[in-house]
């Protein structure tokens, strides 16, 4: 179930540099180097796979752009706001 406006607001108080484009949740990621944005990658990669909920996400060299929705719901979810926590956690 998708979340409401109100609650995606609430939501984003604890997501620090995340905002709500195009319908997802957006971050834009900036690392040192290839190296640490792709272990970053890698780190979020294997807690998606458990939480069976993938990111859209594109990266060159050391920048990462990732967006969250849940597609079946047709917005954002909790899962959405689970991952992007976790993805917090993980830099």
């Amino acid at each position: 179930m998708s979340l409401s406006d109100e609650q995606i607001k609430n939501e984003l108080k604890s997501l620090s540099g995340w905002a709500v484009k195009n319908g997802k949740l957006h971050k834009d990621f900036a690392f040192s180097d290839f190296v640490e944005a792709f272990s970053f990658m890698t780190k979020v990669a294997l807690h998606a796979e458990k939480m069976n909920h993938h990111p859209e996400w594109f990266n060159v060299y050391n920048r990462i752009t990732i967006d969250l929705m849940t597609h079946d719901a047709g917005g954002i979810t909790q899962n959405d706001v689970e991952l992007a926590k976790f993805i917090e956690s993980a830099i």
